[in-house]
């Protein structure tokens, strides 16, 4: 890889992590403060869903748009629209549980941050999209899975920025100072993308995708459907992603059950997102391309079952020594199946779609998203009127369950595989 594409990747590199250590200040306590602004179980559900909902929509919108006029103009108005509404989060958790602005409360509020959030949001794929750009295939998983560190990386500081500005003590009043941090780095990224990022696409290629693509529509779902092994790939991203989200979007609620406060509730978060750094940034990047995608993605399904099955046991037992000892399990489990199917998805598509068909896996990833916090938080809080009976343990028995489904597509993923599983590469010192 030449030295100006190794510049790029490291650029969007350090623009998305920036960007994503706000997302790993706010996640953590979206589920605590819901509950402090009295929200039920079902509307809870839908509050953590919010965002993913508006990335559902607005993915393969930004990713069209991205073929059309490049990829780092929707970078920047997505980190400038994140920048935004991570300060009215910051605003709104401020009013406290009887507050009003413009005559809205501070519960509606909070839905609003998150729509706003989520549609600025709903640009991974563009910066996905730019990596394709500049990678060839046998660098593709390689390039992905530095996506997936910057999660890593913004999962492991964003909580420990975050755990600075909040209570040590069990119950204590939500505080604005997080969103406000959240605001302050979404805006750096934006600077950096602004005067350092530059453009990956050619105006030759800009006016060739240009030509082949429009709108959103149903259409591009439809198309990226009809394609078996992509419609395969993406329904192995959905229920990876629904397993997982079940999981992410309950564990502040298995916490509060287990008595941790808010500040050791980001630093369990923190915890996680150190595994996350250290399994896709070194782990996955240097064992991809000697197991090859398919292998490393069946690895990781497994690890998902036999980690979510842990953690419904540690749920059960009450023991936060047990639950810190088997979050790794299904956390390296995901890091591993995440990256290799995006790259089998970006594999089977050709040049001129790149945009518009891992949009529309960012859609797909969204929908999971979307349906799993409302199922998990529905799973482990219940309903009003107990028309469901709400289990803290619930959403990780379901969610081993949904990825027993995955090995088997997994295992139909192998026939006809595109999978570049060829010789074995031995990566330089250099690599990382």
């Amino acid at each position: 890889m030449s030295e100006g594409r190794k510049a790029g990747l490291f650029l969007i590199f350090v623009t998305v992590f920036i960007d994503l250590l706000g997302f790993g200040i706010v996640l953590p306590l979206l589920p605590r403060y819901g509950e402090h602004f009295e929200a039920g179980g079902t509307t809870l559900g839908l509050l953590m869903a919010s965002f993913s909902a508006m990335q559902f929509l607005f993915a393969p919108v930004w990713g069209r748009i991205s073929d059309r006029v490049g990829r780092r103009p929707i970078l920047i108005l997505g980190l400038l629209g994140s920048t935004f509404f991570y300060g009215m989060f910051g605003f709104a958790t401020s009013l406290g549980k009887t507050g009003m602005f413009l005559g809205i409360d501070a519960l509606s509020w909070l839905f609003i941050t998150r729509i706003g959030a989520g549609i600025a949001g709903a640009t991974i794929p563009t910066a996905q999209a730019y990596i394709a750009d500049i990678t060839g295939p046998k660098e593709r998983g390689k390039g992905m899975a530095l996506i997936g560190a910057a999660f890593g990386i913004g999962f492991t500081f964003g909580p420990l920025i975050g755990a600075a500005f909040v209570s040590a003590e069990t119950g204590a009043t939500p505080s604005a100072a997080p969103g406000y941090v959240a605001c302050v780095l979404s805006g750096m990224a934006a600077l950096l993308s602004i005067f350092i990022l530059p453009e990956s696409l050619t105006k030759k290629t800009t006016d060739s995708l240009a030509r082949r693509h429009h709108w959103f529509d149903i259409t591009s779902f439809r198309h990226a459907l009809t394609q078996p092994r992509i419609g395969l790939i993406l329904l192995a991203i959905f229920l990876t992603t629904f397993a997982f989200a079940q999981f992410e979007s309950t564990l502040s609620l298995l916490t509060q059950e287990l008595g941790f406060a808010a500040r050791s509730n980001f630093f369990i978060f923190a915890y996680i997102g150190f595994i996350l750094t250290l399994s896709q940034g070194f782990l996955v990047r240097r064992l991809i391309p000697r197991l090859g995608e398919y292998r490393m993605g069946l690895f990781g399904i497994v690890l998902m079952v036999i980690g979510l099955l842990l953690i419904g046991v540690a749920g059960n037992s009450g023991s936060y020594t047990m639950l810190y000892a088997v979050l790794p399990i299904s956390v390296i489990g995901f890091s591993a199946t995440t990256p290799s199917l995006q790259s089998l998805l970006s594999l089977n598509t050709s040049d001129a779609e790149q945009g518009g068909i891992l949009g529309v896996g960012q859609s797909i990833s969204a929908l999971a998203r979307i349906l799993g916090p409302l199922a998990g938080i529905i799973l482990f809080k219940g309903t009003k009127g107990d028309l469901i009976t709400g289990s803290i343990t619930a959403p990780y028995w379901v969610g081993a369950g949904i990825m027993l489904l995955g090995l088997i597509l997994m295992t139909i993923l192998k026939s006809g595989s595109t999978d570049t599983e060829s010789e074995p590469e031995i990566s330089s010192p250099a690599e990382t």
